[in-house]
């Protein structure tokens, strides 16, 4: 089998060389090399590379401009390569918008001389982006964000949890994907859904608050990052902080949602599994919805196929249109999945279920 060929694009020369030799110690990559994204267009359309890595904050052409450009004329797998700074997680959702597949956090800022912590992490990402599927970039237009503030005015006030309704609770989990998939859906759930949902989207922590709000310009229900505990009430949909776990409680007031440390024997985090076992402790599977989204690995099947054992309805996304078809097709595998949707109809059957 040939090499995985990649494209690594980034304006410092130190950056470049320790980038490329993680990946060449791994064993099965060629790697070429650019120094901005004006170098990196001319190289893809000579090279035609499998994978590209790219850095947001360079000369003369940016990682996002860059990026679209890709999307445009050449449409190949990106993974984002940047700091952790505020300004670049919110550059970097909207780059998983626009199409990149995944993101590796540089550790140490822009030019991260401890590049190594996150080698395992770069690899494994970029084996990968070799082989997604590709989505289309969908972007949230004007149009949907007028029409959901619209939604939003005319929703009825917030109420607890009560016995009335199927329905008490909504969990999502998602991972490789998910934001770009997350922006397309959450917006088509209605203000007016009959309970509240709580997501599990595998990511560093720095990114869940810019995600959240992001997320809560577009949609008609509320969206909150899970920074201290919160009482689940419906019109409102709650993001596990990442680098962390997300659980559910009763209380007695009701139920709440809060943010843990994560626990060592799940791999990926905030855990899906660990977001349904905690849930299952406190909410008759019957009362649930689940939903597994794109993702690699299997996070999430396990808990949500007991979830529909014990009289739950599960949706995992279809291969279709999953970037990554690993964790909704583990769950589909093992029989757990009620209905197995493309994205584009889960809003939908949200809607139909949670009344």
């Amino acid at each position: 089998m040939p090499p995985t060929s990649v494209l690594v694009v980034d304006d410092s020369a130190l950056m470049r060389r320790a980038l490329k030799g993680i990946l060449a110690d791994a064993g099965d990559f060629e790697v070429h090399t650019a120094r901005n994204g004006v170098d990196a267009l001319e190289q893809l359309v000579r090279l035609h590379p499998d994978v590209v890595t790219l850095d947001i904050n360079m000369p003369e052409m940016d990682g996002l401009t860059c990026l679209a450009k890709i999307m445009e004329e050449q449409p190949t797998p990106v993974v984002m390569v940047s700091s952790l700074t505020e300004h670049n997680a919110l550059v970097t959702l909207e780059a998983l918008e626009l199409g990149a597949v995944d993101y590796v956090p540089k550790p140490g800022g822009t030019v991260s001389l401890n590049i190594e912590e996150v080698s395992g992490d770069l690899v494994a990402k970029v084996r990968a982006a070799a082989s997604v599927r590709l989505r289309k970039a969908g972007g949230l237009t004007a149009r949907l964000k007028a029409q959901t503030r619209r939604t939003r005015a005319a929703a009825p006030p917030q109420r607890e949890i009560g016995e009335v309704g199927s329905v008490d609770l909504v969990l999502i989990g998602s991972s490789t994907g998910g934001p770009a998939l997350l922006s397309e859906m959450l917006p088509g759930l209605p203000a007016s859904l009959g309970a509240p949902v709580v997501l599990a989207q595998h990511i560093p922590a720095s990114f869940t608050a810019a995600l959240a709000r992001r997320l809560d310009e577009a949609c008609a229900l509320r969206v909150h990052e899970v920074d201290r505990i919160m009482n689940l009430q419906r019109g409102n949909i709650y993001i596990g902080r990442g680098n962390a776990d997300v659980v559910v409680a009763r209380r007695t007031d009701g139920l709440i949602v809060k943010s843990v440390p994560a626990a060592a024997e799940y791999r990926w985090h905030p855990s899906v599994d660990r977001l349904v076992s905690s849930t299952r402790r406190y909410v008759d599977p019957a009362r649930l919805v689940c939903v597994l989204l794109t993702g690699m690995g299997d996070d999430g099947a396990t808990e949500m196929a007991a979830v529909k054992e014990d009289g739950g309805r599960t949706i995992a996304e279809s291969e279709e249109t999953a970037v990554v078809w690993g964790m909704p097709g583990e769950l589909s595998r093992r029989g757990g999945a009620t209905v197995v949707l493309p994205a584009y109809e889960i809003a939908a059957r949200l809607a139909d279920w949670v009344r």
